[in-house]
């Protein structure tokens, strides 16, 4: 009785010490803020910059405070009323206020040069740091030049390490009402010295390209280019108007070919949670094509009434890595939780991820999704995130440079800043590294004709290239 006793005065002196700590205003805002708005306030694609002078007096808290706690109607800035505490909501106030005046400290020229890696030491070379507006994809044509697709609509040439800032012209012009829309991932096909197709993913639009009530969803082209002209375009995946939506968030999408040729690319939720499970319905899916955009005859739902022929997988949020295993030839995929429940997959032919009905995260109002994390008939993931760190691009390592991390898997994430390393036994993580930290959001990841790494990152926009030193 008296173990009893003790026992239960220990549980609640450690509760209510616990309980009067102050929240951590950093920690917060970086789990909650920073992947909208950078590590440091600097903003990003996403958000905005959060560095006000004007801010530091008893109006600014107010507005701060506000904001965080109610949001802002018709943006991107949701209400934080039921996620946090109102000591949470306190406590990103005053961290925001106090870091106003501090920006000097983030200054780009501060970062390393070199990284101390378990078994490298990295050297940094920052290649491109001026003319790229959101750069999402790169693709080596060969050891000279590369392509990087930007946000906005454009194609630019990197040659010998250098941007060029000339225009590709007769390009698609994305949707761009949305935030997360826009040129996403690019991809060579597999016989380009032949034949130069380039593939393309874009958020698409019938309407103009900045309304807002205009019907969209995320489409797959191919195209040449000739003299700096984008040429004998071809539509590979589009859906008819009656499947598009308004308002539409999560656009995806990343591009991928297999051994075969076969080419996978992915459509994140739109915002439509539910419809990822429907598959009638384009949005939350990964699919499967031939290079043409014709459909494989052993796709998992060719022969399924009212499904969508070029399905693959399905109850995928918005995957937005895709990487194809050097030895097995598995394709492994990178997807993006809501507020927690980032995932990490093995994509196989007709599995359902879960998405929402199963979920390790909770909505970005603090609202539950599901209770359930777990399914029969839905896949678990390899590892998952919470907090979330927004993964995104995901590659293999194969490079000669790099022999100690042979058949690893790097990944890039967004929110957290971070680029890391995986060692895998089979189909699970042995072990996990950061490598970089709060050097801009990793948008992707390739290794060049020479086996150099380049890092493409959102905030700062740049291409920054990685060897062993």
């Amino acid at each position: 009785m008296k173990n009893l006793l003790f026992s239960t005065f220990v549980s609640s002196f450690i509760f209510i010490f616990y309980s009067c700590q102050s929240p951590n205003g950093q920690e917060l805002y970086k789990t909650h803020c920073a992947g909208c708005h950078g590590l440091n306030l600097e903003g990003t694609s996403s958000g905005v910059k959060l560095l006000n002078p004007h801010w530091k007096n008893e109006e600014g808290r107010d507005y701060i405070r506000s904001t965080v706690k109610f949001g802002i109607p018709s943006t991107t800035m949701i209400s934080w009323e039921k996620a946090l505490t109102n000591k949470e909501v306190d406590a990103i106030t005053n961290y925001l206020i106090e870091t106003q005046g501090t920006q000097e400290a983030f200054e780009v020229n501060t970062e390393p040069e070199t990284i101390e890696t378990n078994q490298y030491t990295l050297k940094i070379e920052k290649i491109v740091v001026e003319h790229l507006t959101t750069p999402w994809g790169i693709e080596f044509i060969n050891s000279d030049s590369a392509l990087i697709s930007e946000k906005k609509g454009r194609l630019k040439w990197l040659i010998q390490g250098k941007l060029d800032t000339s225009f590709i012209e007769g390009l698609p012009k994305p949707h761009l009402a949305s935030s997360t829309g826009g040129f996403m991932d690019i991809a060579l096909d597999p016989d380009f010295d032949e034949n130069r197709w380039i593939y393309l993913a874009y958020s698409h639009t019938n309407g103009h390209p900045k309304d807002k009530e205009a019907l969209g969803m995320t489409k797959i082209v191919r195209g040449k280019i000739s003299n700096n002209h984008w040429q004998q375009e071809q539509t590979l995946f589009e859906v008819p108007d009656s499947q598009k939506v308004v308002h539409g968030d999560r656009w995806g999408c990343r591009l991928l070919f297999d051994r075969e040729g076969l080419l996978y690319f992915s459509i994140g939720d739109m915002g439509r949670a539910k419809d990822s499970q429907k598959l009638n319905k384009p949005s939350g899916k990964v699919f499967r094509i031939h290079p043409d955009g014709a459909i494989p005859i052993d796709n998992p739902f060719v022969n399924t009434p009212n499904a969508l022929p070029a399905i693959y997988t399905l109850g995928n949020r918005n995957t937005q890595g895709l990487a194809l295993h050097p030895q097995t030839g598995a394709i492994w995929s990178t997807d993006h939780g809501p507020q927690g429940g980032d995932e990490l997959n093995i994509l196989q032919k007709g599995a359902n991820y879960g998405w929402p009905v199963i979920t390790h995260g909770i909505g970005y109002n603090g609202e539950v999704i599901s209770r359930k994390n777990r399914k029969k008939g839905m896949e678990q993931p390899v590892v998952q995130w919470t907090p979330s760190i927004a993964v995104c691009p995901t590659e293999f390592v194969t490079s000669p440079l790099f022999p100690k991390w042979h058949n690893n898997l790097l990944l890039g994430g967004l929110a957290f800043q971070e680029l890391r390393r995986l060692e895998l036994r089979g189909e699970k993580v042995r072990r996990q590294e950061i490598l970089l930290k709060g050097m801009g959001r990793i948008r992707d990841l390739k290794f060049g004709p020479n086996g150099q790494l380049y890092v493409l990152t959102n905030s700062p926009d740049r291409v920054l290239q990685i060897v062993p030193q």
